[in-house]
């Protein structure tokens, strides 16, 4: 077997081994398990009565496992892939509701999303979709989708909420949840200053434990949806997922009264999105390996990546989850040696493992899980200081590159859309450089898309 191993993987020639690489798993696989409570939680939302989270769980887990091993197979390269954050949120919040609000609606514009992603990929055209798209925008989406996502966990913790005047307020500072969720902040940036692996899920952990601890102490009734939070069991099968996969609930899509250009609007920005997440994540991860890139400083196979990535998406709608995409948090294994698709392996087996601990992840509530989604919107806006936001040459604000950076980044929070951020971002960069006669920094992509959004507003569909 070890033979087989170093053979088929290369090890030798990656410099690696079968230690480092099984270690570089379950770092990797430690650092982004929190994703089997946090993706139930949001996806749950598109639900009337929020009681999907089960098949939701096993959904999530099963596309972690289908993912990575793809990614494994077929680029060779040591990421591991799970339902997207921020990808999630616009699934739950934009795509199903403006899919008529109803969720195989949205699983089946997932699955034609993925199945255009892999002729894209295969022609390269979705990388020209990529290059076209401003260097400005390309970070300002990143940096809103961050923020979009801390707001659901501010919102999830009850730290805000809603108020008829100001429209947005801070909560009850003095209930339990929210006390227990500022706590569960400080702990995990605590672990997260200090380097300890698997922070965010130590985090959710310890945050969940003092839940558990107050509950006990008769405190106060906590648990989602008014259940308690001690689990009925630590390990068992894990849940069906007859009620919330599009294979066996296709009978049920029913499009009627949406527009058909309101439903090219979401997958042109579900191309966009997915398409920055993936290449960006790739990049990103590369960049923390040398190793990986080729002498002009390019991710040789970033074709594998991308085709991996867009199979695993159409695969992912029909299990019954959203948008599954490479993992950032795969950094953490390459930083301790991960080099070869073996990795990905053993993250995929833990995640197999992980299945069966279906009755602890059900009970974590969202004081629990929110403190994780401030500290993933954290990590996707640190980008916002490599925006360029003076003239490179005069140092005076670039307004053309500025303004609309940075109406991307406030409106997807605001108008609690991520679509509505793209929207606006392109139309105002596409009329801000014809405005200052600097038309030929557009794109032909950035003009035609820019044209369709201008439409879509004027018409409303």
């Amino acid at each position: 077997m070890r033979r087989f191993l170093e053979n088929h993987f290369k090890l030798k020639e990656k410099k690696t081994s079968i230690k480092t690489e099984i270690m570089a798993g379950f770092t990797t696989f430690v650092t982004m398990v929190y994703i089997l409570a946090v993706n139930p939680a949001i996806l749950s939302t598109a639900w009337p009565d929020g009681q999907a989270t089960g098949g939701l769980f096993t959904a999530t887990a099963i596309m972690c496992v289908v993912g990575t091993v793809l990614m494994a197979v077929i680029s060779k390269y040591p990421f591991a892939l799970a339902p997207g954050m921020g990808l999630n949120a616009f699934f739950a919040y934009v795509v199903v509701v403006q899919a008529g609000g109803n969720w195989y609606n949205g699983l089946l514009l997932l699955l034609i999303q993925g199945i255009g992603f892999v002729v894209l990929a295969s022609i390269k055209f979705r990388e020209r979709i990529f290059e076209a798209i401003p260097k400005s925008m390309k970070l300002a989406i990143g940096v809103g989708i961050g923020l979009f996502i801390m707001h659901i966990g501010l919102q999830n913790a009850g730290f805000v909420v809603s108020h008829p005047s100001t429209l947005v307020t801070l909560g009850d500072m003095s209930s339990a949840p929210v006390i227990l969720f500022m706590i569960g902040v400080l702990i995990t940036g605590a672990l997260l200053a200090n380097k300890i692996p698997g922070g965010l899920l130590l985090g959710m952990m310890m945050t969940y434990s003092l839940g558990l601890f107050a509950q006990s102490a008769g405190f106060y009734k906590v648990g989602l949806h008014g259940h308690s939070l001690v689990p009925m069991g630590i390990a068992a099968l894990p849940p069906s997922i007859s009620e919330v996969n599009l294979i066996t609930n296709l009978s049920k899509v029913d499009f009627s009264g949406i527009s058909i250009l309101t439903i090219v609007t979401l997958m042109i920005v579900l191309l966009i999105v997915e398409g920055l997440d993936t290449v960006g994540a790739a990049i990103a991860l590369s960049e923390k390996c040398e190793d990986f890139l080729d002498e002009s400083g390019d991710l040789p196979g970033k074709g594998k990546v991308l085709l991996a990535d867009a199979l695993t998406t159409g695969i992912g709608a029909l299990f019954g989850t959203s948008t599954t995409t490479t993992y950032i948090e795969s950094a953490a294994g390459v930083q301790v040696g991960g080099r070869t698709g073996l990795t990905g392996w053993i993250v995929a087996a833990l995640f197999v493992v992980a299945m069966f601990f279906w009755p602890i992840f059900s009970v974590i509530p969202s004081f629990a899980t929110a403190p994780a989604l401030v500290y993933v919107g954290l990590f996707m806006t640190t980008t916002v200081a490599k925006i360029m936001w003076n003239d490179a040459k005069t140092g005076d604000t670039d307004y053309t590159e500025a303004l609309p950076a940075f109406l991307v980044m406030v409106l997807m929070p605001l108008t609690f859309s991520i679509s509505d951020g793209v929207v606006f971002g392109t139309i105002s960069y596409v009329a801000l450089k014809l405005l200052s006669g600097r038309f030929r920094e557009v794109s032909a992509m950035m003009y035609i898309l820019a044209g369709f959004f201008a439409l879509k507003l004027v018409f409303q569909f």
